[in-house]
């Protein structure tokens, strides 16, 4: 006969991380968010690119500031595309955003963001399929941009609805393109001065990830930062 008494098992609950910028240029970020209904960002790996704005997103719709998240980026690495990926295209491009599930998951919990996947509250959309298409009280987030073409990038920002966002962040020293010519940088030069559109960078200081990152990178980028400064112009990487 069972015990009456006995205690039920806990159930651990998920608690959400709530967005705080780490550094100075960070909180210059989220502030470009807030201000800008188009918001370009450019900064090495680790400096919070991602996780700022996907911390923001997911700000916003727990504030109900809008209804869904759009997340998408290129799907091409190292030269290949979504062919030779087997499975449906949710399976194909999920591999690519796992980085970004993993940062929804810490401001939402992974319970919260399955459910707002199923509900189609929050998509993964192919930046390659995303024509045609409007997005009315969203978030967009193009992730790895430096990835996307002058003409990707183009596209993403024509699918932008009424009272929706968009945020446009890569690492410029990081493409997959190859030889092809990557539109990051020069829709940030274009754009900087239109109304509304924020264009901001991280640096060397931002990289939150881990310490050895920074040294790292200053030292790989040693040479292309000495040239660049040399001639009068900002490294590319940080517009």
């Amino acid at each position: 006969m069972a015990k009456r008494n006995q205690k039920k098992p806990q159930i651990a609950r998920q608690r959400r991380t709530i967005l705080k910028p780490k550094t100075r240029n960070q909180e210059n970020y989220m502030d470009f968010i807030s201000k800008s209904d188009v918001t370009f960002c450019s900064g090495p790996a680790g400096s919070g690119k991602t996780s700022v704005s996907v911390g923001t997103a997911c700000e916003y719709l727990i504030e109900k500031k809008i209804d869904r998240i759009i997340i998408t980026r290129p799907v091409v690495e190292s030269g290949r595309g979504l062919g030779h990926l087997p499975g449906t295209l949710v399976e194909k491009i999920n591999p690519y955003l796992i980085p970004i599930l993993e940062e929804m998951n810490k401001y939402l919990t992974k319970a919260t963001v399955e459910m707002y996947r199923k509900k189609n509250i929050i998509e993964l959309c192919p930046l390659e399929y995303m024509r045609g298409r409007n997005f009315h009280g969203c978030f967009m987030i193009l992730d790895e941009a430096q990835n996307a073409t002058f003409e990707q990038i183009k596209m993403f920002i024509t699918r932008i609805g009424q009272g929706s966002k968009a945020v446009i962040n890569g690492d410029l020293r990081q493409s997959d393109l190859g030889t092809q010519q990557g539109g990051l940088y020069t829709c940030m030069r274009k754009l900087a001065e239109i109304p509304k559109v924020g264009v901001c960078k991280l640096d060397y200081e931002d990289i939150v990830r881990s310490d050895i990152i920074s040294k790292i990178l200053r030292q790989l980028n040693k040479k292309e930062d000495e040239a660049e400064e040399k001639n009068g112009s900002d490294p590319v990487k940080y517009f």
